[in-house]
């Protein structure tokens, strides 16, 4: 079994703190378009959604760059979505993890040419000592060193997602 690095009441509380401080950044009148990263984010946004205290609207984009593999290819792309008019839209990106950077600056590009109102991020977990490119988070919900982390949506080739909490795994070599 993966090591603990934070229990599922640890991530439970986080993640309210942030749909709290999220839930004051956009006009009254205003419904947030909130976009998640799949597979990862899945349940980080679930979770995000209902700890929020006014609507909001959600969409999911798939990227591709890592495969099977544990090491980025460098070059992620997007593979479907959003299926949404972003146009004049508060706009989230919720992201489970951002380690180089890369696919969040790729996501930001694309959703940014669909000219929303605002653009903003919120990441579950943020691995800065992984970092390729510099790109802009709104909203940490932890910051981890370089392990190879698992549980809560994130995987280890497939393995793992469905806990309840985030652990940590030696990669498969």
């Amino acid at each position: 079994m993966p090591r603990t690095l934070y229990t599922a009441e640890q991530i439970r509380a986080r993640v309210v703190e942030l749909a709290t401080s999220l839930a004051t950044r956009f006009p009254a009148d205003d419904t947030p378009h909130f976009v998640a990263v799949l597979n990862g984010g899945f349940m980080f946004l679930a979770d995000l959604v209902r700890a929020m205290t006014r609507p909001v609207t959600i969409d999911f984009v798939r990227m591709t760059s890592y495969g099977s593999a544990t090491t980025t290819s460098g070059s992620p792309r997007i593979v479907h979505g959003p299926g949404t008019d972003l146009r004049d839209r508060h706009v989230v990106i919720v992201e489970d993890i951002v380690d180089t950077g890369l696919t969040l600056q790729a996501l930001r590009r694309h959703l940014l040419a669909a000219r929303p109102g605002s653009l903003s991020t919120v990441v579950l977990l943020d691995k800065p000592g992984r970092r390729r490119v510099t790109v802009p988070v709104d909203l940490v919900g932890f910051r981890i060193p370089d392990e190879f982390v698992v549980g809560y949506g994130l995987d280890c080739d497939e393995a793992h997602r469905n806990l309840p909490y985030l652990g940590v795994v030696a990669p498969p070599s």
